[in-house]
This record gives structure tokens, sequence and C-alpha cells, in this order.
């Protein structure tokens, strides 16, 4: 099979949710000896991009979302592996520290979030749900982070948010890391009462935010 042709099947399987025959499109490239970051960048990337494009469109909707972004995450766990092995780094958007704020545990939106965020292209650290935020910090400072983003889907446990941000001021490292907030009852006017450097109101407009923030 030629490389092309190669590139296309693996963008329509991602397109259409097909996880087995991503994770069979990687193993066939690795088995070929193909350049696995042009396999990446020109198979499987675009492939997410157009998902996310149908997302915006209104012709796609949740369950596809989720279903392209396991499948692209079931053909990088094929593909770490040969990458690690010949010590070869996939180009990082970016780097994210992402979890549930303390006391709350909910956590199907944030992984969503943290799902597509990997699927194009950033490295994401997700710490779970109920993260205390001297953690969301600690882990941010350790791996050298760009973005905190932190989810809450109580009104109550938002004011972590707000705390995370105070926390950050305290310690003087306000403007070390973006802030991104997000959850059900989050909304713009929350963030920028709170200072935080963004809010997205779902998955791919997260993607969206944090690529203009990244000035990618």
């Amino acid at each position: 099979m030629k490389k092309e042709e190669l590139f296309a099947r693996i963008e329509k399987a991602i397109i259409e949710g097909r996880k087995s025959e991503a994770e069979d499109l990687a193993r066939e490239a690795v088995k070929a000896k193909l350049d696995l970051t042009e396999v990446i960048e020109k198979g499987y990337v675009p492939g997410i991009q157009k998902v996310g494009d149908l997302w915006e469109k209104g012709d796609y909707f949740l369950p596809e979302l989720i279903t392209s972004a396991e499948c692209m995450k079931a053909a990088m766990a094929v593909l770490q592996p040969e990458l690690d092995k010949a010590k070869i780094q996939t180009r990082s958007r970016g780097k994210l520290v992402i979890g549930t704020v303390e006391g709350d545990i909910h956590d199907i939106g944030k992984n969503l979030v943290a799902s597509m965020l990997s699927a194009n292209g950033f490295d994401v650290v997700d710490l779970g749900a109920d993260v205390k935020l001297e953690k969301f910090i600690e882990k941010a400072e350790e791996t050298k982070a760009d973005f905190i983003c932190l989810s809450a889907l109580l009104t109550t446990t938002m004011l972590g948010q707000k705390k995370a941000i105070e926390l950050l001021k305290q310690k003087n490292l306000c403007g070390k890391f973006k802030v991104l907030v997000g959850g059900a009852p989050a909304n713009q006017k929350w963030a920028d009462e709170i200072g935080a450097d963004g809010y997205a109101e779902n998955a791919m407009l997260a993607v969206k935010m944090v690529k203009r923030l990244m000035g990618a």
C-alpha cells in the first residue's frame, strides 16, 4: 500500500470511529518501517481535525466525538512505544495539567476535554478528579506545563478555581501558567471575574482556545 493511500485510510478510520482499523493501520505503519511522525501528522491528525470541523458544523455529536478521540488514543498506544524505542518525540503543541478541583468527583466533561486536547497533539497530564489545588501547581511546575486547566461541575466547588488563581498569586507564579476554567457552572463572566486566561463551553472550543493561546 502506498503511503498516501495509508494516510487516507487512517484519516477515514478516525473520522468514522473505527477503532480496530485505526489500531491495525498503526501496526501496518510500524511493520512497513514508515516515518511514524509523518504517519501521525498526515494521517491521524487530519482525521481528528476533520472530526472537530464536523462537530462545529453540527454534523457530529458527543458520541461521535468521544468515539473518534478513543480511536486516536488507541492508535497512539500502538505508535508511542515504537516512538519511545527510537527515542523520537512527536511535536507537542504545548503541555497542560488538567483535573477536576478538590471536592468535585465529576470527570466526564474533563475526560473529553483531555482526550480531545491529547488527540490534537497536546501533551496532557490528567490528574483526575477531586484534586487538591496545590497539586495542580506542583505538577505544572514539575512538568513545565504551559496551562493549568481547572474543571468544576458544582457551584460550591467552582470556588476552587478562584482559590487556585489566588494561590498562584501568593506563590508569585501568576503569569507563569495560563489558567483555563470549565464546567457546567462556569462561564466567560466568571473567568473574567477570577482572572482566568480563558473559558471554553465544550471540548472542541477548548482545543481551539488552547491553540489560539499557543499561537498555533
